[in-house]
């Protein structure tokens, strides 16, 4: 079997730190390889501003261009809206049955889990690696047996944070890697 980890999200824009988080949860040893899944749609976001799916793929495949054993996926743009991880999940373990995902999440999203759709059912067939976030505390002594704390450094970049400097006019380029830069300055997002 190979150990996949999924790490779903809008990523608008996806950043430096997420990308030091795909390679501490690989360094980890738990995990094979990492799944970029772009979301069309996070139901607990609903954001009239988000960049369409495509540009918001492409920046996080330029991100990951040579990237080993981390994936960039559009997997979510086929599957119905919105995107549930529930969903997500059960169509994953359909199609890829030589794999066993792990669905790795922020300790923010941890303390809203119980909100998420079947998060029950995603605790009884999955391996949740939850990472640290700034104001989000989590007890590893109290997680379910299939839900480990991985130890990640603590990141504090946002991608929200990095659109609104976008519209002022600010430098991103310790933010993100200089081919988002790119992209971002070439096609005027988020101006």
């Amino acid at each position: 079997m190979i150990r996949t980890g999924i790490y779903g999200g809008t990523f608008d824009p996806i950043h430096n730190g997420h990308i030091a988080l795909a390679h501490a949860f690989l360094e980890s040893g738990e995990l094979d390889e990492l799944w970029f899944i772009v979301s069309p749609q996070n139901p607990f976001k609903q954001n009239k501003d988000l960049l369409p799916d495509d540009a918001r793929l492409e920046m996080v495949k330029a991100a990951l261009r040579g990237e080993e054993k981390i994936v960039a996926s559009d997997y979510e743009f086929h599957l119905p809206k919105p995107s549930y991880m529930w969903n997500t999940l059960c169509h994953l373990r359909e199609d890829y049955p030589d794999r066993e995902f792990t669905l790795l999440i922020g300790g923010d999203n941890w303390q809203s889990f119980s909100r998420w759709y079947h998060y029950e059912d995603i605790l009884a067939t999955h391996r949740v690696m939850i990472y640290p976030r700034e104001g989000s505390e989590v007890d590893a002594a109290h997680l379910p047996a299939n839900v480990s704390l991985c130890d990640t450094p603590l990141i504090n970049i946002s991608s929200t944070d990095i659109r609104q400097r976008v519209q002022r006019g600010e430098d991103i380029s310790s933010l993100v890697p200089q081919s988002v830069a790119t992209l971002i300055i070439r096609n005027g997002y988020y101006k």
